[in-house]
């Protein structure tokens, strides 16, 4: 039987930050988007749908007077993850 797939993790790029947050503490914007080779206004968004659905947290300061963004991924993005991950593995070894 197939699981049902989080539509929120269904996208590549929010995948592609949910997969680096889940290895790191903590990461910074410019470090997520030189990773994923995603824009700076396709990342903002995304970021902000994966904010918004507690999945992960979002911290603005300022860094030697320049804007500075870090990431964090929340217990519930954890569980959220974990939960794709498994119904993901529904459809690479469907069970009767």
């Amino acid at each position: 039987m197939f699981e049902p797939l989080d539509p929120l993790l269904h996208s590549q790029l929010r995948l592609a930050v949910m997969s680096l947050l889940m290895n790191v503490e903590e990461a910074d914007f410019n470090y997520i988007k030189e990773k994923t080779n995603a824009t700076s206004g396709n990342l903002s968004v995304q970021v902000n749908k994966l904010k918004d659905a507690g999945y992960i947290k979002v911290e603005k300061t300022f860094k030697d007077n320049y804007p500075h963004t870090s990431c964090r991924i929340t217990d519930q993005g954890v569980d959220a993850f974990e939960k794709y991950l498994n119904a993901l593995r529904s459809y690479i070894k469907p069970t009767d």
